[in-house]
């Protein structure tokens, strides 16, 4: 469990954008993720990923314990948690997305 909630720590303190979806961006295996996946890549930002199926069953317990989010997919940005698919969207659609990341909208 400690392993895991380390995991964590380090996934959003040592990347600019880590994701922690259902599949990977190649396959994800949701709608939301795939919609997440969609836009980091539409604006070709590189963010890590955490596939909470298969890398880590049990991680979204301890996102869920440490940061209080309940669902997935759980975007990270400059180790501050953003939220989920329907926020990102948001952000993204309003151009405040891009302005996190510093990219062109």
């Amino acid at each position: 469990m400690e392993d895991l909630k380390q995991l964590v720590k380090d996934t959003v303190e040592k990347n600019k954008v880590a994701v922690f979806m259902k599949g990977t961006p190649d396959m994800p295996q949701c709608g939301f993720s795939a919609r997440v996946a969609g836009i980091l890549e539409d604006l070709d930002v590189k963010f890590a990923s955490v596939n909470i199926y298969d890398d880590h069953p049990n991680i979204l317990n301890n996102l869920r314990e440490v940061y209080g989010w309940p669902t997935s997919p759980q975007v990270f940005i400059d180790g501050e948690l953003i939220g989920g698919c329907d926020i990102t969207m948001e952000m993204y659609e309003s151009g405040e997305l891009q302005k996190k990341l510093g990219v062109k909208a």
